[in-house]
């Protein structure tokens, strides 16, 4: 890893930890992007990659919001048994797509979250 690579993801994580902290996000939807953009990394490596560096993410953001009451414990144990079938899945069919399909399908994900959420905070509160 060159030193520009070495600033690069210093600069990446330590994005995504803020981000993460701030908003629950960061490991995939900074990880993936910064470490294709800013590290040229293909796509696959970059999620293969975000993978592994959001464990200690979600370790400290847990802790963390736990401490604070806001971790609801059983759904996160639901989920975090459930997902690694998902995982799995999901890795070998990532193989079995093309870069550039990848990409397009990890960009088509993060635009339909992202409309899904302005359109859920733009929305009149009830009440």
């Amino acid at each position: 890893m060159s030193a520009g690579d070495l600033v690069g993801a210093v600069a990446i994580g330590f994005a995504a930890g803020v981000t993460s902290g701030l908003l629950g996000v960061g490991g995939g939807v900074l990880f993936v992007p910064g470490l294709v953009i800013f590290l040229g990394l293909d796509q696959v490596d970059a999620e293969a990659t975000s993978l592994l560096a959001i464990i200690p993410v979600a370790l400290v953001g847990a802790w963390r919001q736990h401490g604070y009451g806001n971790v609801r414990l059983r759904d996160g144990i639901v989920v975090g048994v459930l997902s690694p079938v998902g995982v799995a899945g999901g890795a070998l069919l990532a193989h079995a797509l093309p870069d550039r399909a990848l990409a397009l399908l990890f960009a088509g994900v993060q635009l339909y979250f992202a409309f899904t959420l302005a359109r859920r905070a733009l929305r009149p509160r009830e009440g």
